[in-house]
């Protein structure tokens, strides 16, 4: 075992709580309040039985973070879709493999709280197609279905408590094909009715949301107005939605920049009609590809330019794989107000101070 240096958090670490989610075997019913962590859900979480690696290996909080892209979870496997059941598969590997998901949110701010062992991993899920929230209207009342993305995590979490309801989803509210906060005009079945209630009902859950723009416009073809308004008015539309819901992360429609960069973190657009200014001020902004970034304790962390990991085909296995070379994984102490560092990170750091390139 190489031994480890600890040094004292920056940030602070709130504790976080586990909620029920309020989902069946087959369904969730959307208008259920998320129950108050028991007792016996916080033992549980204590009593995480880990794998015989997760016991034995290393702590390193300097290691790297796996962002994983999703787009449509549908009944085909392909290049912007993944197939429900093999979406299942890959909870059951990340779990397997000792890993729980975290937002991009608790990323930038440092708050990774695990027990000793584990790692982080972060779900980003693009276009808030329905193929990732969907509806069904049953003998008058709205079940979620089981084979949509929410659907399939909130049964996963049902049976793994562990498994805490932490995933981005980076929304679009004004697009076409459904693709306005998970289905509008009774695409694929879904109400412009029902989109506002599925926004409450991932916040109230502890699910984050993200900004994709209003209807996934490329950045870099449009001027500086109009790219603050694409963005301003997707938070403008969270808002009515979640009052007051702060919008903290903006994925880059193809991973495009604007011309002026510093306007996807922070811009404003003044409503021509009511006068109404909105101010948009996001702590990270996602790219469209890449390889694990860096632990947010690492000096190279750049919030404001996170690759993503798209899965594809086999392209989460291979992620794994590489992660587990030494010194490459985050891997947590166990402790919140420490930050391990193993001495094994010498050896696998270039000379130039950088981490080695992901697959």
């Amino acid at each position: 075992m190489h031994s480890y240096s600890s040094y004292r958090r920056l940030a602070a670490v709130l504790p976080i709580a586990l909620f029920a989610s309020g989902c069946s075997r087959t369904e969730a019913r959307p208008n259920d309040a998320p129950d108050a962590p028991s007792n016996e859900m916080a033992a549980a979480r204590a009593r995480v039985a880990l794998d015989s690696a997760s016991r034995h290996r290393e702590p390193n909080e300097m290691g790297r973070v796996p962002i994983l892209e999703y787009h449509l979870i549908g009944a085909t496997e392909g290049r912007w879709e993944r197939e429900h059941t093999r979406f299942r598969r890959d909870l059951e590997l990340l779990y397997a493999r000792g890993y729980r998901p975290i937002t991009v949110a608790e990323l930038v701010d440092k708050r990774i709280d695990l027990p000793r062992g584990l790692s982080p991993v972060v779900f980003t899920f693009d276009d808030a197609s329905p193929s990732q929230f969907r509806y069904i209207e049953r003998n008058g009342e709205l079940v979620i279905d089981s084979t949509s993305a929410v659907g399939i995590w909130l049964e996963f979490h049902r049976t793994h408590p562990d498994w805490e309801n932490k995933a981005t989803f980076c929304m679009l509210s004004g697009a076409e094909a459904g693709r306005a906060f998970f289905g509008d005009r009774n695409i694929e079945g879904q109400k412009t009715a029902w989109r506002h209630a599925k926004l409450r009902f991932l916040a109230e859950r502890g699910f984050e949301l993200c900004n994709h723009t209003l209807w996934h416009a490329q950045l870099s073809k449009y001027e500086d107005a109009v790219v603050q308004e694409q963005i301003a008015r997707l938070a403008l539309a969270v808002d009515s939605a979640v009052p007051g819901y702060r919008v903290r992360t903006l994925a880059l429609p193809l991973g495009a920049w604007p011309a002026n960069r510093t306007l996807a973190a922070k811009g404003a657009w003044t409503d021509p009609r009511s006068q109404r200014t909105i101010t948009y001020d996001h702590a990270a902004v996602l790219l469209v590809a890449g390889g694990p970034v860096p632990s947010p304790f690492d000096p190279a962390f750049d919030a404001l330019r996170l690759e993503r990991v798209q899965i594809v085909g086999n392209s989460l296995e291979r992620t794994l794989d590489w992660l587990e070379k030494p010194g490459r994984r985050y891997v947590s102490d166990g402790d919140a107000r420490t930050v391990a560092s193993p001495r094994v990170l010498a050896a696998t750091v270039g000379a130039d101070g950088r981490a080695p390139s992901a697959p």
